[in-house]
């Protein structure tokens, strides 16, 4: 075992490693994250181990846990190369040159308000950033970032566990829409109209606690919904042709407010908006390209409020 303590006698490159080691819990990701072999990783953190006589990441159900010398090393290690990177400035990062993988989680509503431009900053600012998009329930995105399996998760979140910290990114209002021909001349629906008819409700669950339907219940009302599907996408070209009501985010709608045979109106019942949040596990906030990835996704959210404000 080497002296700890001394610092001559440690590559302190080796604790870059096991920060992106602790953050990721993940081999391959580390390598990816890096810019290193799988092989070098691996020998990395056998070096670590003699260093701190200690496993520090043990294989448990398929993942990297961190041992309890890693989790009281992690809060120490995070704070050092923080200040580190402060001494260094902004010269340490450079998105022009980063080549790194992250994993994000969001629904498809997500996926219309960020990737677009999202994707067009990455192409022209940081060519080398490659971006995994999945979609899961708000909890299971919430797992994810806890486990470890995701860089940052973009959605609604109203309660985040412990370590998990959020960035707010737009507040979000809700509309209708109908088919025009449904709606007898009428530019919306009052409360006893739109009860009446049936409702498209986008959920990945049976969404009987939504911001909707708690909204009703609230005014001692319920709606009938016919139909639950978890795409926002997809969801207003269901509308054509029948009596079905869609209620949802307003700028789930932004690419169908064009079309002459849909009626938009404000809901007749009071709903209170709601924030559309980015979300991150705290291992990773001082992180220069994640830091520099969520600055971006902020720009991109900000810029495009402003278009269809």
């Amino acid at each position: 075992m080497h002296d700890v303590n001394n610092l001559r006698g440690v590559d302190l490159n080796l604790l870059v490693v096991l920060d992106a080691l602790l953050a990721e819990r993940h081999v391959s990701r580390t390598a990816t994250r890096l810019n290193m072999s799988q092989p070098a990783v691996s020998h990395a953190l056998g070096r670590l181990r003699l260093l701190f006589n200690d496993p520090l990441l043990v294989r448990r159900g398929g993942q990297l846990v961190p041992s309890a010398k890693a989790m009281e090393i992690a809060p120490v290690l995070d704070q050092a190369l923080r200040q580190m990177r402060e001494v260094l400035g902004p010269n340490g990062f450079d998105p022009a040159r980063e080549k790194r993988g992250f994993r994000l989680a969001m629904s498809d509503y997500g996926s219309a308000v960020v990737l677009p431009g999202l994707l067009r900053r990455l192409r022209r600012e940081a060519p080398g950033i490659e971006l995994v998009v999945t979609q899961s329930s708000r909890e299971a995105m919430l797992r994810l970032l806890l486990d470890g399996e995701c860089d940052l998760a973009l959605g609604v979140f109203p309660d985040l566990p412990e370590r998990l910290q959020a960035g707010q990114l737009a507040i979000e209002h809700f509309a209708c829409v109908a088919d025009r021909s449904s709606m007898a001349g009428k530019d919306r629906l009052d409360m006893d109209g739109y009860l009446a008819r049936p409702h498209v409700l986008v959920a990945m669950n049976d969404g009987t606690n939504t911001e909707i339907d708690m909204a009703l219940r609230a005014l001692g009302h319920t709606r009938h919904v016919v139909v639950t599907l978890p795409h926002w996408g997809n969801a207003p070209r269901l509308i054509h042709g029948t009596d079905l009501v869609l209620t949802v985010a307003r700028n789930a709608l932004a690419l169908h407010e064009s079309d002459p045979s849909l009626v938009f109106f404000e809901p007749p019942f009071p709903i209170a908006p709601f924030p559309f949040v980015q979300v991150w596990h705290e291992r990773r906030a001082s992180d220069p390209a994640h830091l520099w990835l969520r600055n971006t996704i902020a720009d991109v959210v900000t810029h495009a409020q402003r278009l269809t404000s």
